[in-house]
């Protein structure tokens, strides 16, 4: 479970750099909000994906 959040939070901090400054205060924050989406979407897409194969 700890590999997959870490994959996640590699793909956060780098999406999270593109918008907000490393040396900012709230950059870890922002870090785990973006994870938090990329889970979301993850799941999201796994749900259509489910969706679609059912019919």
């Amino acid at each position: 479970m700890s590999l997959i959040l870490r994959i996640f939070f590699i793909f956060a901090g780098s999406i999270t750099a593109l918008f907000v400054a490393r040396d900012s205060l709230n950059f870890d924050v922002m870090q785990m909000f973006v994870a938090i989406l990329l889970v979301i979407g993850l799941l999201l897409a796994g749900s259509l994906w489910s969706l679609w194969r059912q019919t």
